[in-house]
């Protein structure tokens, strides 16, 4: 099956000598069966030209923010809305500047800022560029939003210098995006359940037990393995997330309910607990506020181990199933007995007394304990970063 026949491929060249490689891009999706629409900044004119482009695109090439021949069509929102995914080849390393930054001074900035599609970048530029701390800045906090960086790649360079920051050569480029829509629709077939946030064990009307967690990696996960095209169900604890279109979430409260919710949303595919639920509830919830005392004594009871439940139960446990666990110290032993107690396939744990990482942070750094024994480290990254590393491995093992 040919991935790329009747995609609507926007692609937006900048201005760098790599630019001419645009047009073997072009040619190549054209082959493929694709529909390609151009974008060229003002810089990008300099290196190739309107009628090269639109000769092998067949298209009209796209250059001006307000176009007096379209007076009645917006044309950044109409091309973001057109296409099926947005291609940057080359992404300067200015270009890339304005998108970490939200700036939006013409067409090509403006159709980035105004999309609601998957978009891709191919880095070009001298390596001294690359290497820069801002430029570093920039492409992590590209990363972050959830934009794909295809490359650079390591090679001589225009400038007669050697090192990273080549573009990645056409064909390469193609294929990476014809992976793309190859995993999206062989996912389509996958049904993903996650679960991500705190629950409250309430003591009385006005008072519960709970934890610091903010959902912030589970809904990066869903999000990953939504924007990957599994069918996903979220199933959150109280949290400030907002919902993400296009997955069904399911707010809960307590451990109870967070389990109810889990059974009734199964079979799936792929099971991934990353909430963090309370190990203990209130054995006798009071119903009216109970008065200041100088001592109250809580009778506490274990709440039902969800993720062990799941796991262990034959009729219902997805194919893989994935919990997380939060640890203070003896990260690997504790982790690898979690991943034998609990019958499940990957355990991914950090270490929650480093401050910067963990609860409430942006940030997360996790070791992955798999049911072979082997385990692998993930650094400091933010969490949608570490989202899509962990979805891009759960794509490899069920395919």
């Amino acid at each position: 099956m040919n991935s790329f026949q009747n995609k609507k491929i926007l692609l937006i060249i900048c201005g760098g000598i790599a630019a001419y490689k645009s047009l073997e891009i072009i040619r190549l999706l054209k082959k493929r069966g694709a529909l390609v629409k151009t974008i060229l900044t003002n810089n990008a004119h300099k290196f190739v030209t309107p009628l090269s482009i639109a000769s092998l695109s067949q298209d009209k090439v796209y250059s001006d923010l307000f176009d007096h021949n379209n007076e009645a069509e917006m044309d950044h929102i109409s091309l973001s809305r057109w296409s099926d995914l947005v291609l940057i080849a080359p992404a300067t390393a200015n270009t890339m500047s304005k998108i970490s930054s939200g700036i939006a001074d013409d067409l090509a900035s403006t159709v980035i800022l105004a999309s609601n599609k998957e978009i891709f970048l191919a880095p070009a530029m001298n390596v001294r560029m690359w290497e820069h701390p801002s430029n570093k800045d920039n492409v992590n906090k590209i990363r972050s939003i959830g934009y794909e960086i295809i490359g650079p790649e390591i090679g001589d360079m225009a400038c007669g210098e050697y090192g990273e920051g080549k573009m990645t050569e056409p064909e390469k480029i193609v294929k990476y995006i014809e992976k793309n829509f190859q995993n999206k629709n062989n996912n389509k077939k996958f049904k993903a359940l996650v679960t991500a946030g705190p629950t409250q064990e309430y003591i009385d009307p006005v008072r519960y037990i709970t934890n610091k967690s903010s959902g912030k990696q589970g809904y990066a996960i869903a999000k990953s393995l939504k924007n990957n095209g599994f069918e996903t169900t979220l199933i959150s604890g109280p949290t400030n997330m907002d919902t993400i279109p296009g997955i069904n979430t399911i707010r809960v409260n307590s451990a109870q309910e967070m389990l109810n919710a889990t059974l009734k949303n199964l079979p799936a595919d792929v099971a991934i607990f990353s909430a963090a639920v309370a190990d203990y509830k209130v054995s006798k919830v009071e119903t009216e506020k109970i008065k200041k005392k100088d001592n109250l004594n809580l009778s506490l009871e274990k709440n039902v181990d969800i993720l062990g439940h799941i796991s262990k139960h034959n009729s219902l446990r997805p194919k893989l199933v994935i919990g997380f666990a939060a640890e203070t110290s003896e990260l690997e032993k504790n982790s690898q007995k979690k991943l034998l107690e609990k019958n499940c396939d990957w355990i991914i744990a950090n270490d929650i007394s480093k401050t910067d990482i963990g609860f409430n942070s942006e940030y997360n750094e996790v070791s992955i304990f798999y049911k072979n024994m082997k385990n692998e480290k993930i650094p400091k990254v933010k969490k949608s970063i570490l989202a899509d590393e962990i979805v891009k491995r759960v794509v490899e093992e069920i395919n």
